[in-house]
This record gives structure tokens, sequence and C-alpha cells, in this order.
């Protein structure tokens, strides 16, 4: 079927003058002169191929051809109208979908405060989100399968990606309850030289795996690493039950769980980094958003 070839100043004209049955109270409602009316009815009607008004003195009514356009013309317009305001909100950032890759660590620290937020500025937005480690954040934002990423110690120098850091916090040991450094309120790092270590797999975050493992390396030994678990809260399961020891950032120890005690670590002065990441020159005004959330404008350049 073709296209129809109509102005939308005609449909308007035409359901304006249908909902008045009036030409000098349709043209005042339409903000023109009642000959100009006059020729968009009829340029309309040419296309049609049928009148679609009965002109009688001192008034107007539908002809049946009218009656039956009058309904499709109204959906025109409003579905018309309906997508312009689609787009400027999605244009603006106010609708549409954002995904975001986390680290699972983080729903104990930054995360839950970060959506509450988002959803209070922005209710309108879907917001996709996806528990990942940091690696595979790091893919899912250069395969643009995610938009924004909440991660642990980024790579220092990313030719695609950004990153902001938005958290730093030390290192905690993570020992069995009855593990005898566990009466300490402070274990000294190179007291866990003997103790098997439970670790998140390289794989999973190559800078945090490695800033742990040099850690231990500075304090005289490396880690004898007994097993592997992909989240924090596993490797905590793993060393209530006997298995080893960890280091991890401070803020697992939001992780409540019996036979597990946390303590600070000495020397204390390393940190780990929670940073957000988003692509390179991204002009999403959704990612926009949310970094102007976290507190970063991505126009900001270090």
């Amino acid at each position: 079927m073709a296209r129809p070839d109509i102005p939308l100043a005609q449909l308007h004209a035409f359901v304006v003058l249908a909902e008045e049955l009036h030409f000098g109270r349709a043209a005042a409602r339409l903000g023109i002169a009642q000959p100009p009316l006059s020729q968009q009815i009829r340029r309309l009607e040419d296309k049609v191929g049928h009148a679609l008004f009965r002109r009688e003195p001192g008034r107007v009514t539908l002809t049946p051809a009218g009656r039956e356009l009058l309904p499709a013309a109204r959906r025109a317009l409003t579905d018309l109208a309906d997508g312009l305001a689609a787009a400027r909100a999605v244009g603006s950032g106010q609708t549409g979908r954002l995904r975001i890759g986390f680290a699972a660590s983080l729903a104990l620290t930054v995360l839950p405060d970060l959506l509450r937020t988002f959803r209070q500025r922005f209710p309108g937005v879907h917001l996709d989100i996806r528990e990942m480690t940091s690696a595979p954040q790091l893919t899912a934002l250069r395969d643009k399968t995610i938009d924004v990423g909440l991660l642990r110690e980024p790579p220092a120098v990313d030719a695609e990606l950004e990153f902001r850091t938005v958290l730093s916090e030390p290192f905690v040991a993570v020992l069995p309850a009855a593990h005898p450094l566990a009466a300490q309120r402070v274990v000294p790092l190179a007291e866990l030289a003997d103790s098997p270590f439970v670790l998140l797999p390289r794989a999973a975050g190559p800078q945090l795996y490695d800033q742990i493992t040099g850690l231990c390396a500075a304090a005289g030994f490396p880690p004898r690493i007994a097993q592997h678990a992909v989240e924090w809260q596993t490797v905590c399961a793993l060393v209530g039950a006997g298995l080893g020891v960890s280091l991890a950032p401070a803020s697992i120890r939001r992780i409540r769980l019996r036979g597990v005690a946390f303590r600070r670590v000495e020397p204390g002065t390393a940190r780990t980094r929670v940073a957000v990441a988003w692509v390179r020159n991204d002009q999403s005004p959704l990612v926009a958003h949310l970094l102007a959330t976290v507190g970063h404008d991505p126009r900001d350049r270090p």
C-alpha cells in the first residue's frame, strides 16, 4: 500500500474542524484565517478523492467519508505526539534502559545508595543490574553489553575505557574464629605466612589479585593458595570452614558469617579502589546521569 502524502497540518485542520463543525471557530482555534483553513481542507479532500464535510448555510457536518477518516486522523496525531514525547524523554535521559555491571562486594557499600538515588532522580529509567567480577565487566564494557561498570582495582590505563574512583578502603585479614591470630586486634601480615590462603581467582580481577599477593610478598612470603572462590561471600564461608585465611577489602566485614573473624592488618597503608567505568567518549545521557549521581561529570578529565 502506498504511503499517504498528507501534511500533518491538513490532518490537524481536519480534526479541529470536525470537532468544532464551524469554520470560524476552527480557524480561531488553529490561529489562522478562514481562507487558509478552507484551502487545507480542500487539498485534503482532493487527496482523499471525496468530500469530508457537507457545507450548508450556517453549519458544517461530516460526510460518511469524513466520519471514517476522523478516528484514523486522531490516532495519527496522537501517535506522533506520543512518539515525539518519548523521543525527547529518551534523548534527555529521562527514560530508557541502563545496563550496570557490579562486583558482588559492592552490594555492601556503594551500590545500594547509588541505585536508590538514581531511581529517585530518574524513575522512568529501567535499570538492568548484572552481577559480575571486574575482568568480565571490562570485557562487557568493550563489547557494549553493559553501559557502566562498578569494579575493584581498574587498570591504570585503558585505550577504550575511562575510570573514576568512588571509594578507597583498607584491607582486613579474614580468619577462622578459632585461628590463634583471631585473638589479636591487629594482625601483622608476616604472621600469615604459614597459613593457607583462600582467594578469588586471578582471572576474576587481575589487579586486585596482584595487589593482595604483592602485599604478602612485601611482608616476606608468597601466599600458599589452597582454594579459589569467585565471590567474597564464598571466600568467607570457606575461611569459616577452616580451609584457610584471606585478605579482603574492609567492606567484606559486613558479611556476617558464624565462625569468621575480621581483623585489621599491619602495615595498614595499602588500600583498594572501587571505580566506576564507562566507554570513552560515550555520549549517552543515561551514562552521564549515572556518573553525575556518583559525583563525577563525564566531561571532567584527570
